[in-house]
């Protein structure tokens, strides 16, 4: 999933920042002081690093919440139904015009 803002860092940077906090957080007297140290050395605010390790748990089902290819297909699917709605809704109204200028059109016999 991609943010409206240019992404700073690469998926594999993102990769590695993770596994470095997760493979080493035992030497660490906390996780957040794991994502300090690593989040310094790749230059990103402890906050995104945190962020990002959320998001791989709940991907790998270490965490609850809504996986980020489940998320992605329901956007597209949220995206596709409003768009229906909007397509639903100019055939509606265009019937209904339709229709009053049959209905005001004059009869020939």
């Amino acid at each position: 999933m991609t943010n409206k803002t240019t992404n700073k860092f690469s998926p594999e940077i993102r990769e590695r920042s993770v596994r470095m906090v997760l493979d080493h957080e035992a030497d660490y007297p906390s996780r957040w002081t794991a994502i300090l140290s690593v989040a310094q050395k790749i230059g990103c605010a402890p906050g995104t690093l945190n962020d990002w390790i959320k998001k791989t748990e709940v991907d790998t089902g270490k965490r609850v919440g809504v996986p980020t290819d489940l998320a992605e297909k329901m956007k597209a699917l949220e995206r596709e139904n409003r768009e229906l709605r909007q397509a639903n809704e100019i055939l509606r109204k265009a019937s209904a015009y339709f229709a009053q200028a049959e209905l005001d059109r004059p009869f020939k016999r």
